[in-house]
């Protein structure tokens, strides 16, 4: 480990990977850094969970901007491969739909074509036209606007009119409808936002960009696993001089004059800072660790922001393997809109589902002993602002989707599962300290993008400044990677830092 250095000092709470990135942003800044998690391991959501012989990345598992994994390493002038490897995948996702379709989605652009050729031929012409505009979305959005700064309303402001012009106003499904005619294809290419907390019906057409994105830089997958990645950043950082301190909860940002000052701990312990990053899901942020009588009035209308959904996430290795099976699984249900109105607006549990199946072991066999495979599903759910009984209902769940996946993917399921476990939304809430459980924050509508998200300058305070999924641009992996980028470009380099 480097030597501490004299200098200003950072804290940053939370080593989500928006947290580790900034962490590593500032150190290359020169501050010195303290990085303090309330988990027993870095990672944030992307625990690692080991039982009876079965690894499971806990949260997420889909690289699709490796770049800004490799960004982290080049500040120190160092090759992320050297840490850690990642893989391309084929397909990126396959489709199971409710009438026994499959859809393999990845690869070049002529397989995609030819996997929508042989599910309905006149989509043909519209998927190339909704990769042309995806692009556009993904130039502006992304390339352009993603690592830049949205705390000036002006900022919005100028952006609005290119956003209007490429109709983000619009919904994803609506944008996706406007191409493509067949339903298993609209439902194929709108699921994105799920995967980000948003429902498809509702989420502004700005989350487009994902699919140019994924076709990009294509979907990945660290060798090791997502664990893999955060093990690689601890090393990175350890070995520049970031301190981290694990298994302490901070339960208070200290500000005096308007001003972050610094931390105060569960245990009772203050830590003085000249600046405090928060990667803190910012509705807990905001309502439990920052006084209200120093919120401005806009920080109190953000309070009230609708959240994503909720997860309910099923972990569990088979005692036999099931090589047809892809890596990753998209598994529809028979309902599409009306099972999202359900969890996202009626806030009930419904008796169907579609899941999202993660068989690690596909590519990686060292998730499970011999001859085994590992899974996990996740299965979107209302958030706590539902009125369930998750002591109940978890069970059942687990017991509805062991008997679909039995039924149609994994036959021999439930002879053959073993070392089942799972979390609900309450868990959400206990170790992440999410908000009502939501599973992203949250949720990416139009009026929760950009400007009116939460800022990733804190608005009405000095010295505190916001990374991760709720703050600009929004979740995912590559989301909040880019909004340490943010952080990186609002906070001055040590040397100018004036007191």
């Amino acid at each position: 480990m480097l030597e501490e250095k004299s200098g200003p000092s950072a804290i940053v709470v939370g080593a989500g990977f928006g947290g580790m990135a900034a962490a590593l942003r500032l150190k290359a800044k020169g501050w010195r850094v303290t990085l303090i998690d309330r988990a027993p391991r870095p990672g944030g959501r992307a625990q690692v969970f080991e039982k009876d012989g079965f690894r499971h990345d806990a949260g997420p598992t889909v690289i699709t901007a490796p770049f800004l994994f490799d960004e982290l390493f080049a500040l120190f002038g160092k090759d992320r491969r050297d840490f850690v490897t990642f893989v391309p995948l084929t397909p990126w996702y396959r489709f199971r739909f409710h009438d026994g379709t499959t859809f393999d989605y990845g690869g070049g652009v002529d397989d995609t074509l030819a996997e929508i050729r042989r599910i309905e031929p006149q989509d043909v012409n519209g998927y190339l036209a909704m990769l042309k505009h995806s692009r556009l979305m993904y130039e502006k959005a992304f390339t352009e606007l993603a690592d830049q700064p949205f705390h000036e309303p002006k900022t919005m402001l100028r952006q609005t009119l290119s956003l209007m012009r490429l109709r983000a106003n619009r919904t994803v499904w609506q944008f996706v409808s406007a191409y493509l005619t067949n339903s298993n294809l609209r439902q194929a290419f709108s699921i994105q936002p799920l995967l980000l907390g948003g429902n498809p019906f509702d989420t502004t057409s700005i989350y487009t960009l994902i699919h140019y994105l994924e076709r990009q830089w294509g979907v990945h997958f660290a060798m090791g696993g997502t664990g893999a990645i955060v093990a690689a950043l601890q090393k990175l950082m350890l070995d520049e001089g970031v301190k981290i301190r694990l298994g302490e909860t901070v339960s208070k940002i200290l500000i005096e004059n308007r001003s972050a000052k610094g931390v105060s701990l569960e245990s009772g312990e203050t830590i003085a800072a000249d600046i405090v990053v928060s990667d803190v899901d910012p509705m807990f942020l905001y309502r439990e660790m920052i006084p209200t009588q120093v919120q401005p009035i806009m920080t109190k209308i953000k309070k009230r922001s609708r959240l994503s959904m909720g997860l309910f996430v099923l972990y569990f290795g088979t005692r036999r393997k099931y090589p047809d099976v892809a890596h990753h699984t998209i598994w529809m249900g028979a309902r599409y809109k009306e099972l999202l109105k359900d969890i996202f607006t009626r806030r009930s549990l419904p008796e169907d589902f579609s899941l999202y199946l993660h068989r690690p072991t596909a590519t990686d066999a060292s998730f499970a002993p011999e001859g085994c495979d590992s899974f996990y599903v996740l299965c979107p759910t209302p958030n706590l602002l539902a009125p369930i009984d998750w002591t109940e209902e978890g069970p059942r769940l687990q017991s509805r989707i062991v008997d679909a996946l039995d039924r149609t993917i994994l036959p021999g399921l439930k002879g053959s599962i073993t070392a089942d476990f799972f979390m609900t939304p309450r868990d959400f809430e206990n170790r992440y300290l999410s908000y009502a459980g939501a599973g992203f924050s949250i949720a990416p509508y139009f009026t929760q993008s950009a400007w009116f998200r939460f800022h990733n300058r804190a608005e009405g305070l000095r010295n505190l400044y916001l990374t991760g999924a709720g703050t600009h641009p929004g979740a995912g992996i590559p989301g909040v990677l880019c909004s340490a980028k943010v952080v990186d470009r609002l906070v001055p380099d040590a040397s100018a830092f004036v007191l």
